[in-house]
């Protein structure tokens, strides 16, 4: 949050500090909280240009005309840009100062001499990296990148770190409907031209826990190149198909989402 202040106030742009909806958000341990004079030596004070004053009230217009659009949609992209830049320097700067890392693009796991690359971003990082280890040890080589920064997303920094390896598996906590992973397609663009095999997994939505067995026989299956393009990973597909049987014989077939959790009990109502 400390660096997000700082690159914000630097390119007067806004920065989202995102994190697991649910997964973490309720959950609990310990912080470090920085001293004063550390937080003040890395984020000087901030004069803005513009302030609400209500002394001095104005109107400010909701849009921007063509004669002027596309110089201002440049000039974000142009800020993306520079945040690309500014994002590694001030982690670094960070660490100077507070004496632990945080922040940047990207973060690599055991990567040297991986054949077989995880990219995801969050916390599952956490439990891939526990299993990363467990099959290290037993002479698996894989490693893992966890993505610190979407956007602007680092495509050249992800790209140096998977090169070298034959395959890459995207753990995606998110679906774009009738796509597949969000995140997979800022990846394949990192990876074009590698000639690597790329896998999406979709897993977790809804909060659902993604476990490190199920990780350890998805990665398996991934060194072998046995994964198809999209895998969903732990999916129901007993009650999957059941519902998509309901829907080709009945017209009317009714919501899938009440549908599917009546096969569960957990809709006790009835529709009259």
């Amino acid at each position: 949050h400390i660096q997000a202040f700082r690159l914000a106030e630097e390119l007067s742009v806004p920065v989202m500090v995102c994190m697991d909806g649910f997964i973490l958000t309720h959950a609990v341990e310990r912080i470090d909280v920085p001293a004063q004079e550390q937080v003040d030596a890395f984020l000087p004070p901030f004069e803005p240009r513009q302030v609400l004053d209500p002394r001095e009230p104005v109107s400010i217009g909701a849009m921007v005309g063509p004669e002027a659009f596309m110089e201002v949609r440049y000039l974000q992209h142009h800020k993306q840009l520079q945040a690309l830049e500014r994002i590694p320097e001030l982690s670094l700067e960070f660490f100077k100062i507070f004496g632990r890392d945080s922040g940047g693009l990207l973060k690599t796991y055991q990567t040297e001499g991986a054949e077989t690359i995880i990219v995801a971003l969050g916390s599952v990082n956490g439990t891939i990296q526990e299993v990363v280890d467990e099959m290290r040890a037993e002479g698996h080589l894989i490693g893992s990148v966890s993505i610190c920064s979407y956007r602007p997303f680092p495509l050249q920094a992800l790209r140096e770190a998977v090169q070298h390896a034959r395959r890459v598996v995207v753990i995606e906590k998110d679906l774009a409907l009738g796509i597949g992973g969000i995140v997979s397609t800022d990846v394949r663009m990192a990876l074009s031209g590698l000639g690597l095999h790329g896998y999406t997994v979709i897993a977790g939505l809804g909060g659902r826990s993604i476990t490190r067995q199920s990780l350890r026989d998805l990665f398996q299956r991934a060194a072998l190149d046995q994964l198809p393009h999209v895998t969903f990973l732990d999916l129901n597909w007993t009650m999957v198909e059941k519902q998509i049987e309901r829907e080709a014989r009945e017209r009317r077939s009714g919501p899938v989402a009440e549908n599917v959790l009546r096969e569960l009990g957990v809709v006790g109502a009835h529709i009259n």
